[in-house]
């Protein structure tokens, strides 16, 4: 399990988060240098939050208002609520295996036979409508009754159909949801091809030279194969332009979200396929400025992934001598004992950094489990690395809640650290409800949920140009806010 964090560290965290936050802001390139004293509009506001944190139904009024700058952890499909998928798979018409309640991806004839049911009978009908709700999503999981861990990775696959063919109504239900949450940037890591790049890698073999596979691919045609995926996204933005009406006297909040990629690498494949995606990449950065990094996504403790996680590192260390200006983000340390040996949760985090080059980190669950653990909070204070915090997701999944989580730890020695969401659509959450998770189960005061805000926009991988405007749009809700306008 992983420890509850001690209280002198939960204690140091209270008193003295905000002005740790402030220096690490003031010493990171990467951020804006923020004056230390509160200004009037911040009392207030923190006064506002004090008065209501033992009121839920206040408490969240409250914050569902409060700007929330960007969201740097959220995967696309994953975000998507179970309903949207049901809806576009009964307008598709297609089947879905009533026992598996997986989505099938072919036309259903008018008469399916066996466990398969048309989608638009199983909308219809309120007792499988919410079996296939649960079955894609976290809603009525019972603690205890089945892993968490296991119900959530497993709902991908029920419902990847789906998402695969739907990609424009995934961005607008995205945008929309985002400016309903006050949240104005999105990074959505996303895959962005239907599985090509995969299957090149998987079609070139594992030689174990990253020189020679690198020749390879773009022999066989990996910039090809990438150009029709930025040429797909062009047509999935354009229809997310029109469901969202952007542009006519009716345009909705959400086309005023700004929009960037992480490209998804799934680190549970095979050698040559991660190679491939990884590259694939560090390629779609340099292609198109949409795509700004990417990220190794799959379940961290997945056999795979344990075994080859060095690996990954090296690969990833290798191409990034060639594409420097590349940013990364990593999923690392999203562990437990009761998932991994105790030698697995020992360095993933300092790997994804060191070797990895990590300029973000998500989760970073299992920090206080690491060798040093005092030494790489140091470090990643030091080198400026903000870490996603998912709060929601960290229960669901991991059991790792309250004081157990290490949230205090990281705010205690100065880390740069930013609320995410996650896959809200299958937590069935939202950027609000990490905001009252922070506030009831973390303690936090206004002042660091506003510094976390402020380093959600300047820890963003956008250009400096875009990043500055971002800023001082925040700039002006926070006062907006503050003022209670």
């Amino acid at each position: 399990m992983i420890p509850t964090i001690p209280l002198r560290l939960r204690r140091l965290a209270t008193a003295h988060r905000s002005v740790a936050l402030l220096l690490a802001l003031s010493a990171c390139r990467a951020a804006p240098v923020v004056v230390p004293g509160p200004s009037a509009g911040e009392v207030a506001a923190s006064a506002r939050l004090d008065a209501v944190r033992g009121d839920s139904a206040q408490l969240v009024a409250f914050l569902r208002g409060m700007p929330k700058g960007g969201d740097l952890h959220n995967h696309l499909s994953g975000a998507i609520y179970a309903e949207s998928y049901l809806r576009w798979s009964a307008d598709a018409g297609v089947c879905i295996d009533t026992v598996s309640m997986q989505i099938q991806r072919a036309r259903c004839p008018d008469h399916p036979i066996g466990n398969q049911r048309l989608a638009r009978e199983i909308l219809a009908d309120s007792g499988l409508r919410r079996r296939a709700v649960a079955a894609w999503s976290m809603q009525d999981w019972r603690p205890g009754a089945e892993s968490g861990h296991d119900h959530f990775f497993a709902t991908f696959g029920k419902f990847s159909a789906a998402a695969a063919d739907n990609a424009a109504g995934m961005l607008a239900e995205a945008s929309a949801r985002a400016a309903a949450e006050q949240v104005s940037y999105l990074e959505l890591m996303h895959t962005a091809d239907p599985n090509t790049v995969s299957r090149l890698g998987q079609a070139l073999g594992w030689s174990g030279s990253v020189t020679r596979l690198r020749q390879r691919l773009d022999s066989a045609g990996l910039r090809d194969t990438l150009a029709k995926a930025i040429r797909a996204l062009d047509v999935d933005e354009a229809r997310r332009s029109q469901l969202l009406r952007c542009g006519t006297a009716h345009s909705e909040p959400g086309c005023a979200v700004e929009v960037r990629y992480l490209y998804q690498v799934s680190r549970s494949r095979p050698p040559e396929q991660v190679f491939a995606q990884i590259l694939a990449g560090f390629e779609l950065a340099t292609m198109d400025r949409r795509f700004v990094g990417f990220n190794l996504v799959a379940p961290e403790d997945g056999p795979v992934a344990m075994r080859d996680f060095s690996l990954h590192m090296a690969m990833i260390d290798s191409l990034h001598a060639i594409y420097p200006d590349v940013k990364i983000s990593l999923h690392a340390g999203e562990l437990t004992a009761a998932l991994v040996p105790r030698d697995g949760l020992r360095s993933h985090i300092r790997q994804s950094v060191e070797q990895g080059h990590a300029r973000r980190i998500g989760h970073g669950v299992d920090v206080m489990l690491e060798d040093d653990a005092e030494g790489l909070l140091r470090e990643l204070a030091a080198r400026c690395i903000l870490v996603e915090i998912a709060l929601t997701s960290n229960d669901v999944i991991l059991g790792v809640r309250g004081a157990a989580h290490p949230l205090a730890a990281y705010l205690a020695h100065g880390v740069p650290v930013a609320l995410a969401t996650d896959d809200a659509g299958v937590s069935r959450s939202d950027m609000t409800q990490e905001f009252v998770r922070a506030v009831r189960d973390q303690r936090l005061d206004y002042r660091t949920l506003k510094t976390m805000v402020r380093n959600s926009i300047a820890y963003a991988f956008v250009d400096d140009a875009t990043k500055a405007r971002l800023l001082n749009d925040l700039d002006g809700r926070f006062h907006r806010f503050e003022a209670g306008r």
